[in-house]
């Protein structure tokens, strides 16, 4: 959500990739109770494509071209449409590991990788 929402105030179109439905409406929730009274506007891909920040569980992100936050297990078919990819990494050995595969990939690909290291909260 904090990535997201910074991404959404500095003007970025963001395209969320959800592993699966559960996934998608827990983060949908999340979204709408981020910072109390605020909120990050957005949309399920589905129901409206072009919404600044969609989020989406297809194989298509559509017209966005901006960022892609990836929060799926693999790389998507559709990453390489996007100026921007930002895969989050957590501390759990399995998921680790499938973030480990997919580094591997992007640098494999020739894509210029950055590491930020985010606080915990």
């Amino acid at each position: 959500c904090k990535l997201c929402d910074k991404a959404w105030r500095l003007g970025h179109r963001v395209y969320l990739h959800c592993q699966d439905a559960e996934q998608r409406s827990e983060l949908d929730q999340r979204l709408w109770h981020f910072k109390g009274e605020a909120f990050v506007p957005h949309d399920l891909a589905e129901l409206h494509a072009d919404a600044t920040v969609a989020l989406g569980l297809a194989e298509d992100a559509g017209q966005h071209r901006d960022l892609l936050i990836n929060l799926g297990a693999g790389v998507p078919a559709f990453a390489g449409q996007f100026e921007r990819v930002a895969e989050i990494v957590v501390e759990e050995p399995s998921i680790r590991q499938s973030a480990r595969e997919r580094f591997r990939f992007y640098r494999e690909q020739g894509y210029a990788l950055q590491d930020h290291r985010l606080q915990r909260l």
